[in-house]
């Protein structure tokens, strides 16, 4: 079950030549995939390209029509090896992944697939999550293009220019036998346009239809003598034939005047945040034209030294734009002019930022310096845009604003896992604990304080290693279900039995991939058309030879969570303790029951959803619920009552109902102040009945109540 369902958007691929295709940057990719006559399709979700992944599994019946196979990979490696059915065969294939996290996970098989080379065009699709709003390490695509030798396309960000980006990559990837790249930043995945589209292509030789000729060439395969030939042929003939298709092509764009004193050299992914900076400055229109020479670098890698070359001719200095570090391209421009001898400077980092993300008021500070310095004003003073010549600076509001760190959803299941986590820490004493990458990474923040590492997706039992040779406590690890079947398995499990080691191990078992959209894995519970599910986490750790395993069926039983694990950290058998802790992640569970229940309700029938609420006489106010919790729907409510000073714990309208407040009272034996209260929809008529009589004799206690404070209130005065 993926974040959202694109059912109804996907018919929009099945539209042809002369048609005018409307909607969102993901779906406008696919489309331009099968116009282009792809073969096969395949990646693994994550921000910002999961919506491809989930657009290809909506659309399984169009591909299904035009002979193309999608395969949801169990690994960014997984779905790179993929792409060697174009090595030996003419099949364009196109596979997807979370940008440098995937590039790093699939960087063995990318050398190997760059080294031979391909017959047919093969196309990775990288969602380029830069920034402060990313939630991965910060680095750059960029490097691994360089270290292997694959093409990096980097289109402006709209949809004529990414979708024409697909038919380049595939021509320039069969032109000159190499891999490429389609960098795509989070914005241009997500952007909104429309581009006349062209017919849907069946592939000219299906994967079906290559099983029936096989075909190989040793000379492709990345092993002696060839593998040194390889890296000569990438020199020799593949880099000088891309520059070549580059420029003859005109894959990259001269846009604004040819002459000028400055000039702007950018990647096309920053293309609409320097025009729009532009045109504050008075320098462009609203629809982008220039009055400052730019050169937009829709491919990034290779350069193509001679059209660089010729856009300095006649210029005092170009300002490369280039987003990130280290400044590859600011560094490759500045050697071609040094070598060529020519008076152009090339300048960049130092006017922007070295690191970061170049955001509208970053570009604007570092243009309006850079052309201020070369005596650059706008031809038209007219032209600039209205009220721009006093625009405030973007106050610092980091010392005013709190930072706003990550944390579970409400009623999440992972919660109570680490909940019950602290209450072992507070009995037996603190534990070296290190995260995967998932949701349970949240884990390491406030309320629960817990953890201190995490080195990749499939790696946090793994990076324990080194603590798991016997101490005064079991180091703890934990590992979500997508890490797990990731390369979890073999990387954490397997490294742990093959080593002996004492520690303890929590898979985190919530039924999807959850923290990339909810896709379904191996281990979902959901029965899936098209996909293998229902497979068991206890029996593959079984497998590669844990003899220690428990399951929990369900992790909001806080008391059960916490003595299994006591159980883990102080037995006597030796060896790697497994602990499978399962429930579904209640975000996809609120997506699947929400419309049911809606429905439901519409009909008329009787429904029945849980609340819970906190008993206002009974707390205390000591808030060790929320210490332990830290559920979004527990906040802090203020009473009426002058005697009772500190605000009491409330529960707000996002509650849903998942009980881990209470048991979280229960466990470390805090409070009976949290209730649960059924609200019943289309209630039958003895419930009414009832519901009024007990309503009335609520009310006449209550009164009476008040009555008794006012007259206690009137002799306390007397």
């Amino acid at each position: 079950m993926a974040e959202r369902s694109f059912a109804r958007e996907v018919e929009q691929l099945r539209i042809g030549a002369g048609q005018e295709f409307r909607g969102e940057g993901i779906l406008a990719i696919t489309k331009a995939l099968l116009e282009c006559g792809v073969g096969y399709v395949g990646g693994y979700q994550g921000a910002p390209i999961s919506h491809l992944m989930d657009v290809l599994a909506d659309a399984q019946e169009i591909l299904s029509e035009l002979g193309v196979r999608f395969e949801a990979n169990a690994s960014e490696a997984a779905a790179t090896a993929m792409l060697a059915a174009s090595v030996h065969y003419p099949i364009r294939g196109a596979v997807a992944y979370k940008g440098p996290v995937g590039v790093n996970v699939a960087s063995d098989a990318l050398a190997n697939l760059a080294s031979g080379g391909v017959t047919g065009g093969a196309m990775m699709i990288v969602g380029e999550d830069y920034g402060e709003g990313s939630a991965i390490m910060q680095e750059r695509t960029h490097a691994f293009a360089m270290k292997s030798q694959v093409w990096l396309l980097d289109p402006r960000p709209n949809l004529r220019s990414m979708t024409k980006a697909v038919r380049d990559g595939f021509e320039l990837s069969e032109a000159t036998e190499t891999p490429v790249i389609l960098e795509l930043r989070i914005r241009a995945c997500h952007v909104h346009g429309a581009f006349e589209a062209r017919d849907n292509q069946r592939p000219p030789l299906s994967v079906k239809d290559a099983l029936s000729a096989p075909r190989r060439s040793t000379e492709r395969l990345a092993m002696p003598p060839f593998a040194f030939r390889h890296e000569q042929e990438k020199v020799s003939k593949r880099w000088p034939r891309a520059v070549e298709f580059i420029m003859e092509n005109g894959l990259n764009e001269f846009m604004g005047p040819k002459a000028g004193k400055v000039g702007l050299v950018l990647q096309g992914g920053m293309y609409n945040t320097v025009t729009r900076s532009l045109r504050r400055l008075g320098l462009a229109d609203l629809h982008g034209n220039s009055q400052i020479p730019l050169y937009v670098l829709n491919v990034t890698y290779p350069l193509a030294e001679a059209e660089f070359l010729s856009f300095c001719e006649g210029k005092d200095a170009v300002l490369v734009v280039e987003e990130g570090q280290p400044n590859y391209i600011e560094q490759a421009f500045g050697s071609m002019v040094h070598r060529k001898g020519l008076p152009t400077r090339v300048q960049g980092k130092g006017y922007l930022p070295m690191a970061g993300e170049y955001q509208p008021g970053v570009m604007l500070e570092a243009l309006s310096g850079f052309l201020a310095d070369h005596g650059v004003t706008p031809a038209d003073p007219r032209q600039r845009a209205p009220n721009d010549t006093q625009t405030p600076p973007v106050p610092d509001l980091s010392a005013t604003v709190p930072l706003r760190t990550p944390g579970f959803c409400v009623g999440c299941p992972e919660r109570p896992i680490f909940a019950a986590m602290k209450l072992v820490d507070q009995k037996i004493g603190p534990h070296q604990i290190a995260c995967d990458i998932g949701c349970h990474l949240f884990s390491i923040l406030p309320p629960f304080d817990l953890g201190g590492t995490t080195m990749g997706f499939g790696l946090g039992p793994a990076s324990n290693g080194a603590f798991d040779g016997g101490g005064e406590r079991r180091p703890i690890s934990i590992i979500g279900d997508g890490g797990f079947w990731h390369n979890g398995l073999a990387s954490s499990i397997g490294n742990a039995v093959l080593n002996q080691s004492d520690g303890v191990i929590v898979v985190v078992d919530n039924y999807y991939t959850a923290a990339t959209g909810g896709q379904d894995i191996l281990s979902s519970r959901a029965e899936h058309p098209t996909r293998n599910t229902n497979n068991s986490i206890a029996g593959a750790v079984k497998g590669v030879g844990v003899k220690w395993v428990r399951e929990i069926d369900r992790t909001y039983d806080v008391t059960k969570v916490r003595d299994t694990l006591t159980e883990a950290l102080t037995t006597p058998e030796t060896g790697p303790k497994v602990i499978i802790a399962s429930s579904e992640c209640m975000l996809n569970r609120q997506r699947r029951e929400k419309p049911l229940r809606h429905a439901a309700i519409g009909d008329g029938k009787r429904v029945v959803v849980p609340k819970f609420g906190v008993d206002e006489d009974v707390c205390t106010g000591d808030h060790a619920c929320m210490r332990l919790s830290g559920c979004p729907s527990l906040t802090m409510k203020t009473l009426d009552d002058p005697l009772r000073d500190d605000p009491v714990a409330s529960i707000d309208d996002g509650c849903v109902g998942c009980g881990n407040c209470g048991e979280v009272a229960d466990a470390a034996v805090l409070c009976p102040s949290f209730f649960q209260v059924d609200v019943v929809h289309n209630p039958g008529r003895f419930e009414r009945w009832y519901a009024r009589v007990s309503g009335r004799m609520i009310e006449a206690l209550q009164r009476r109540r008040a009555r008794k404070r006012l007259t206690f209130e009137k002799a306390e005065m007397a």
